[in-house]
C-alpha cells in the first residue's frame, strides 16, 4: 500500500498548547506502532537537551538539530516526522517539509505564527501555505481571559528570538496588546 504523505502544521502563541498537541499526535503514531523521529532546534535547551518539553511538563525524546538539511537526513526511514519550535529553522525547512512529504511520510510542525511583535515568525507562514491542514491553538489573554493573539514579551529587548517562558513573555489578546503598546 502506498502510503500517502502529508504536512500537518499546529501554530499559535505561547503558552497555546502547540507542543502538547504535537506530543499527544506523536504518542499516538507510536501507539500505533509508526516509526516516528522528532527533531528540535539545537538552540532550545529551555527545558532539556534532549527532549521536548510542553510548559505542561510532558515530554518525548528528540533530536536536537542545527540545520534543516539534518532533518531531511535522519527522518527519511520514519512514517511520522515531528518537528517543534519550526520559527527558529532557516527557511530550508520548507522544502525539507515537502520532501519528506513528497516521499510518504506524515510531517507534524509546531511553531509560533507570529513573533513578539505580531510580525509572521520564520519560515511558519510558508509553512501553513504549503500545510495540508494547520491547527491554530490559542492562550487565554492574562489580562482579559479572551482568547491571545499574540505572545508579549515583558522584558526589555528588540532582538527576534529571545528563548523565554513566563518571566519573559505573556499571552494576550489583540486589544490588551494593543492597549500595551500605547501605554
Amino acid at each position: 500500500m502506498m502510503r500517502r504523505g502529508r504536512i500537518e502544521v499546529i501554530c499559535g502563541s505561547m503558552f497555546s498548547g502547540k507542543t502538547e498537541e504535537l506530543i499527544r499526535r506523536m504518542k499516538r503514531a507510536h501507539f500505533a506502532h509508526q516509526r516516528v523521529e522528532i527533531f528540535k532546534p539545537s538552540i532550545d535547551i529551555r527545558y532539556s537537551d534532549e527532549e521536548v518539553v510542553s510548559h505542561e511538563g510532558n515530554t518525548i525524546p528528540s533530536t536536537p538539530v542545527d540545520s534543516s538539511a539534518s532533518i531531511l537526513l535522519m527522518g527519511s526511514d520514519s512514517d511520522v516526522v515531528a518537528i517543534d519550535e519550526a520559527q527558529f529553522f532557516d527557511e530550508g525547512i520548507v522544502d525539507v517539509c515537502n520532501q519528506l512529504a513528497n516521499r510518504g511520510i506524515r510531517v507534524i510542525v509546531a511553531g509560533l505564527d507570529l513573533d513578539f511583535r505580531g510580525q509572521p515568525f520564520g519560515p511558519m507562514p510558508a509553512l501553513c501555505a504549503i500545510a495540508d491542514d494547520v491547527h491554530k491553538v490559542h492562550a487565554i489573554c492574562v489580562k482579559c481571559g479572551a482568547l491571545a493573539y499574540i505572545s508579549h514579551r515583558i522584558v526589555a529587548s528588540e532582538k527576534q528570538v529571545l528563548l523565554g517562558e513566563k518571566a519573559e513573555y505573556e499571552p494576550l489578546c489583540r486589544e490588551c496588546y494593543r492597549l500595551s503598546k500605547e501605554s
